[in-house]
């Protein structure tokens, strides 16, 4: 059973959600917050697997509330809800620690599949698309001094590190390195650990953090989707 917490501070968004949620095998609706102060809250209480965290909301917003559910380590996951594809607020709240983000105008099992996925350690973000939002919000900004954890990676791992932050798949890396995809996920596997990455997606702000993959200005925009393979649910 996944269970999940809803935090949006508009009620029939939150009645919809949880229709949908109450009639899926599977999937339970442990509690409902209409703010960012709540929502950390009820994550403390109830321990949910996801949390649907809305971003604009009084008070703690959903970046913050995000932050702080992370920060205290719990093994709650965060999926960010959003209206717009490229938001300001999205790269945000994956750099506070959440593991993904879908449009609001997702159809139902767009999101279900996004949960079930998150629930499960993967990130609803496509890789190909994760760069893109790398690339439009990190433009200006300088790589920090090097983390002394790159120091534990092996030379494999940081080629498979630098990998991930360019958005490459682990068929696509498996493809690179002529290595096998069992082979590939043991490597991500041990990426995320040294590192101490929740998901892909931390691990690419992390190279790019690093500077060991650069922003470029000639990747084209492109609406984020969750649908089929560009789902980018891969397992580590």
């Amino acid at each position: 059973m996944t269970t999940v917490l809803i935090a949006d501070d508009q009620p029939l968004q939150r009645m919809g959600f949880k229709m949908l949620l109450d009639g899926t095998p599977g999937m339970a609706v442990v509690g409902e917050a209409a703010t960012g102060t709540e929502a950390v809250r009820m994550v403390e209480q109830t321990r949910p697997d996801v949390v649907l965290m809305d971003v604009r909301m009084p008070g703690v917003d959903g970046i913050e509330a995000t932050r702080r559910i992370t920060a205290a380590g719990s093994r709650t996951h965060v999926l960010i809800l959003t209206t717009f594809d490229l938001d300001e607020y999205v790269y945000a709240g994956l750099r506070a620690g959440a593991s993904g983000f879908l449009l609001k105008d997702a159809r139902p099992e767009e999101l279900i599949a996004g949960i079930r996925a998150v629930a499960s350690g993967e990130s609803v973000v496509a890789p190909s698309l994760t760069r893109k939002l790398m690339t439009a919000y990190l433009q200006d900004a300088a790589p920090v001094k090097q983390d002394r954890r790159l120091a534990t990676l092996s030379e494999r791992e940081r080629e498979v590190l630098e990998a991930i932050g360019q958005g490459a798949t682990n068929t696509e890396i498996a493809e690179r390195f002529v290595l096998t995809e069992s082979t590939v996920k043991k490597h991500v596997g041990r990426v995320l650990a040294k590192i101490g990455a929740r998901d892909r997606i931390q691990a690419v702000i992390f190279a790019y953090d690093n500077g060991l993959v650069q922003p470029r200005a000639t990747d084209p925009p492109a609406p984020l989707t969750a649908r089929g393979d560009d789902r980018g649910l891969e397992h580590p």
